[in-house]
């Protein structure tokens, strides 16, 4: 007799402010720390470029809380998790939440990162986790250096910034995933130049990279996705703790 077939979820792809996508992850953690829903993984863009700031990043360039772009303000919002700041442009993003991982911080890490490294091997990316520099902490920009939680390309680009919150066995891992970078908007935030990633991954569309990192994903963890759109109820709960955040003062934007 063939075992029970486990189900996770699988939220469709938004667009949306970097204030409302933090909220998402954020509700989406509590209610499968309540056992409301399943594991869940989700990729999202940014309906605006937006800085997210580390959970317990204190310091940053001031100049970052005036930055425009095309005569827009550039959002600054507040990750549930750890890290430097990451700019939101041209990236995706994923985020997966669940529960039932053992193991020290990097071991989960790489537990939850392996399927992502399977999903960008099947279309001719090869990752391999970075090594953090000596001024890792004093930088301001989390794709200044690459740590253990990051993965490189051959070439040494970094193309995924990822970090994560667990809370009570709960985990919260989401990753930027920097595809096309616009060269001028980073130096204006970072006051650096980079490099444009490597051509195997400016020629893949964003529903390449996520149709390869669901089929990894499965794989993976030995799980069938099943596509869950957030229903009404829940995008009402969520605006409702949006709501609450938009009193930080920190909040601008969106």
């Amino acid at each position: 007799m063939n075992a029970p077939e486990i189900k996770w979820r699988i939220v469709p792809p938004i667009d949306t402010t970097g204030q409302l996508q933090m909220a998402i992850d954020r509700w989406l953690l509590q209610q499968h720390l309540t056992g409301e829903i399943p594991p869940t993984l989700r990729f999202y863009t940014w309906s605006n470029p937006t800085i997210s700031l580390g959970y317990h990043q204190r310091h940053y360039p001031e100049h970052w809380q005036s930055l425009t772009w095309h005569d827009r303000p550039i959002e600054l919002v507040k990750r549930p998790t750890g890290g430097r700041g990451v700019l939101h442009q041209g990236d995706l993003t994923y985020a997966f939440i669940g529960s039932g991982f053992v193991g020290k911080r990097a071991e989960i890490y790489q537990q939850i990162c392996q399927f992502i490294i399977d999903g960008w091997r099947s279309i001719g990316v090869d990752l391999q986790y970075g090594t953090a520099g000596t001024g890792y902490i004093h930088n301001p920009n989390c794709f200044g250096t690459a740590t253990s939680a990051d993965l490189v390309c051959a070439d040494g680009y970094k193309l995924i910034g990822s970090a994560q919150l667990i809370k009570s066995g709960a985990i919260l891992q989401h990753g930027s995933m920097r595809l096309n970078p616009d060269l001028e908007l980073f130096k204006q935030v970072f006051g650096e130049s980079i490099d444009l990633p490597p051509a195997a991954v400016l020629q893949l569309t964003i529903s390449q990279i996520i149709a390869a990192l669901t089929q990894a994903a499965t794989q993976h963890f030995q799980v069938k996705f099943e596509v869950e759109p957030l229903s009404d109820r829940e995008w009402s709960q969520i605006h409702s703790k949006n709501q609450d955040l938009k009193k930080s003062p920190l909040f601008k934007g969106g």
